[in-house]
Parts: structure tokens; C-alpha cells; sequence
């Protein structure tokens, strides 16, 4: 998996499970999604899923997933695994895998949430060098501050809504000072914006930096993963003389 994101989040764990499995929860905190919705599914099957996210005011880029959840085991913890898959031409996201999983901390002291993903672009090789060097550390990025904003949400009871609003707020003060600092004292105005960029966000305010962005040991896939198999199994390649095509 190339992203790899965990948080502590002292809160009970079956609360934590709640709040990241049931739809209406995991929206409000997440902030790569802008809706989620369960669809039907007989008894017995993986629950599929359709997800949306607006990119601009006019465009929202939708797609569908299924997923499985294991409660039950030995050691206490707990996985969630998906597989997902775009066919809207303007995401550069077209279908890719990842898992939650839920570990209880050795000390006691809450749970270990980490997740584990990765997705092949479209667009070729300009999706690839785009994805390299920015939507992918833009996806990093936005699960590590929205794993932030739901411990606040868990450990404080402070509200994703207001958690945003939190974030709004001291971003504006940060963007003020520097803009003052020009104004009045451009001799100083790069030191300012040093210092915004690297003062530590209020603790009442989601921040990425909270979250651990490299796994401590190698990660692997659960298992459960390669249970849900492909979302949108690829066509196969035929040989025509000599080359694949």
C-alpha cells in the first residue's frame, strides 16, 4: 500500500467503529468524501457503496465500491477492507484498494486507527506524473487531517463542522498577519510566513502533522481484501505479431 496513515484516538472502540462505518458518520468527518450511501445487497454479500466528491462548485466526481468488515478476533482488533472504482473520464482516480484497521494500544490507552491504500490513475503517463506529484500527497495529506478531525470529534466532542470552521478561522488569522506584515513591515514579511507556516495548529484545530505518515513496520493487506476480489476486472491482452497490445 503506498499511503499509509495512523492516529491515536482515545476513545472506546466501538464508538470508533461506528463512527467510521456507518455512512452518515464517516461523511461528516472525511474529508475526501462529500457523500456516501450504502446500496442494497442480499444476505451474505459485501456491502457495496457509492461515493461522491465535489472537485469544483460544478463538478462532482462519483464512484462505487464494496467492502467487508472482520469484528471479531483473537488479539481485539478489528478490520474494514474496500475496493473502489471511478468511471467518471475526469477522475484521475480509476479504481484502487485499502483497509481500516483498529488496533487496541498495548498501553490501554485508546486505539491504534490506521489505514493502508492505494489506486492506479487514468490519463496515462501525464495521470501518473500528476498523481505523483500532486494528488497523491493531496490524498496523504487530507486522511491524515480528516483521521485529526475525527479524534477531536471522538476525544473532545468537538464537531466536524466545527472543527472546519476552527480550521477557517486560524487560517485566516495566519493569511492576516502575514498580509500585515507586508503592508507595514516588508523588511520582516518572509520571517512572518516562516513562522505561520511552522507555529503548531491550536489543539481545538484538525492538523495532518498529529498523524503518523509512514508505517512503523511493513504494512500488509489483510486478507480480507482478496476476498472482495476486482471491482472492474480488465480486459484480457492478445498477442498480435509478436507484441501485446
Amino acid at each position: 500500500m503506498s499511503l499509509y496513515i495512523e492516529a491515536r484516538i482515545r476513545a472506546d472502540l466501538d464508538d470508533l467503529w461506528a463512527h467510521t462505518q456507518e455512512p452518515a458518520r464517516h461523511r461528516r468527518w472525511d474529508l475526501r468524501f462529500g457523500e456516501i450511501d450504502y446500496l442494497p445487497r442480499e444476505d451474505g454479500e459485501p456491502q457495496r457503496f457509492r461515493y461522491a466528491t465535489r472537485v469544483l462548485p460544478f463538478l462532482t466526481v462519483a464512484g462505487t465500491g464494496v467492502s467487508a468488515g472482520e469484528k471479531r478476533r483473537p488479539d481485539g482488533t478489528r478490520t474494514s477492507a474496500l475496493r473502489f472504482a471511478s468511471p467518471h473520464p475526469l477522475s484521475l482516480l480509476e479504481e484502487g484498494s485499502g483497509y481500516w484497521r483498529y488496533v487496541p494500544a498495548e498501553d490501554g490507552d485508546g486505539v491504534r486507527f490506521l489505514t493502508g491504500y492505494d489506486y492506479r490513475p487514468r490519463w496515462g503517463r501525464f495521470g501518473r506524473i500528476t498523481d505523483r506529484l500532486v494528488f497523491r500527497p493531496l490524498m496523504g495529506w487530507a486522511t491524515a487531517w480528516s483521521f485529526d478531525r475525527l479524534r477531536l470529534w471522538l476525544e473532545r466532542g468537538i464537531t466536524p463542522e466545527r472543527a472546519m470552521l476552527h480550521a477557517a478561522v486560524e487560517l485566516a488569522v495566519r493569511l492576516l498577519c502575514v498580509a500585515a506584515a507586508v503592508l507595514f513591515v516588508p523588511m520582516v514579511a518572509l520571517a512572518v510566513a516562516a513562522t505561520m507556516l511552522m507555529l503548531p495548529p491550536l489543539p481545538t484545530t484538525p492538523a495532518a502533522r498529529r498523524c503518523l505518515r509512514k508505517a512503523p513496520v511493513r504494512a500488509r493487506a489483510p486478507r480480507i481484501l482478496a476476498g472482495l476480489g476486482p471491482l472492474t476486472p480488465r480486459a484480457p491482452r492478445t498477442r498480435t505479431e509478436g507484441q501485446y497490445s
